[in-house]
């Protein structure tokens, strides 16, 4: 996660070199990252079925091949669709299989009591990476310049990322093994406790039409619109907006950087808590934490605080990322069976689709009032709607987490 998710991330490092080489037009060359995301969500669920069918060691080097490919080819870059077939169809089609969606498709399949921790723990590369080896993709820049450093990026994701990739296998069972790490009951042994709640639910073959069919699918696809609808729409905005109202290039850089690194703590702590008390409470919980954010940043435009700045920030990384560390899980527990993938990569198609959503209606409302502060209100309410809409999913209705398996044994 760390190398697969920031490979693509670093495209904001290489945009003002590129741009000062080229001289494109600005949106032209950001574009290539925007079609990139429109790649990644049209993909997602041709990844799902891939998953399905080939598991997580043929999705995995398949984004491999698709990243490195596209990264070790755009230094040759000499006219604009060149950046986008290599940065954009590439390197974003490889980030959905190394990226969130490609992990989450197989790794809940090792832990139930520890779903949500070990869903944290894995995310939290992203953080590790994000302070890390952008750093060093920087430095490289400065140094050598863009192309040598684009290289040596793709090649870290081919001689790193291709070896660790054959590791990977979809269930524990396929190595004689049990979720958790759990060793295999005896015949002596007490029955184990089931986790269902809802046995009618978790005894149906879940398939993809099937799954269309219901009101969950569509809660929980309106619950991870609304989720990356915020995570981009603040990322995206909110250093020029800092700027914007007389912070220094300073703060909105350290701003920036700080989210990253709360979000390591963050969503290790709120996966873990998660296995206690409930899915449904934490993505509450982080979608409250994006609406403190927003209300900062609209508090910051009156009263221009540092205090204000630490709580936006404390409330984006600590609590707002905690989203990612349940977002495999949701789903699983609900639509659970050998149809999973199939199903999370169509939520995944809506989900990245208020992804590229939130930026773009967040800059156009701008555009249209001269400021942030109606796009930041209508963040809230995305933010509270998000929360609710997976709270109707309800999937500790269906699915008991360890901290609640009392309420499956009364159901028993």
């Amino acid at each position: 996660m760390a190398i697969g998710v920031n490979a693509r991330t670093a495209f904001s490092l290489f945009y003002p070199p590129i741009l000062s080489e080229f001289h494109w037009e600005r949106g032209v060359t950001a574009g290539a990252f925007s079609f990139g995301f429109v790649v990644s969500a049209a993909v997602s669920p041709l990844i799902g079925r891939l998953m399905d069918r080939g598991g997580p060691r043929a999705v995995m080097e398949l984004g491999v091949a698709l990243m490195a490919g596209g990264l070790l080819l755009a230094p040759l870059t000499t006219a604009p669709w060149h950046l986008y077939i290599t940065i954009g169809v590439m390197v974003g089609a490889g980030s959905v299989c190394l990226g969130y969606s490609g992990q989450s498709l197989f790794l809940p399949n090792w832990f139930i009591r520890r779903r949500g921790l070990a869903m944290g723990i894995a995310f939290a590369g992203v953080g590790i990476g994000s302070v890390t080896l952008l750093p060093w993709v920087q430095h490289l820049i400065e140094v050598t310049g863009w192309r040598t450093a684009c290289t040596a990026m793709g090649l870290m994701v081919l001689i790193v990322l291709a070896p660790v990739n054959l590791l990977l296998r979809k269930h524990p069972e396929e190595m004689g093994l049990l979720p958790d790490g759990d060793a295999a009951p005896l015949t002596t042994s007490a029955k184990p406790v089931s986790n269902i709640l809802d046995p009618v639910w978790a005894g149906t073959d879940w398939t993809l039409p099937r799954a269309l069919r219901t009101a969950r699918f569509w809660w929980i696809a309106l619950g991870y619109f609304c989720g990356l609808y915020i995570w981009y729409a603040v990322q995206v905005h909110q250093t020029k907006y800092l700027l914007d109202i007389g912070f220094s290039p300073n703060v909105g850089v350290w701003a920036l950087g700080v989210v990253s690194l709360l979000g390591i703590p963050g969503q290790i702590a709120l996966g873990h808590l998660s296995d206690r008390i409930g899915r449904e409470a934490i993505w509450a919980i982080s979608s409250f934490g994006f609406a403190i954010c927003f209300a900062a940043l609209i508090g910051l435009k009156y009263s221009p605080s540092l205090a204000l700045v630490y709580l936006m920030v404390f409330a984006q990384g600590a609590l707002g990322y905690g989203l990612t560390s349940i977002m495999g899980a949701v789903v699983l527990e609900i639509f659970q069976g050998p149809h999973y993938g199939s199903i999370f990569g169509c939520v995944m198609l809506v989900a990245l689709a208020g992804g590229a959503a939130g930026p773009w209606v967040t800059g156009s409302l701008y555009d249209l009032t001269g400021d942030y502060t109606l796009a930041f209100a209508i963040a809230i309410g995305v933010s509270l709607l998000s929360g609710i809409a997976i709270w109707q999913a309800s999937p500790g209705k269906v699915r008991a987490v360890a901290g609640r398996l009392h309420k499956a044994q009364v159901a028993d």
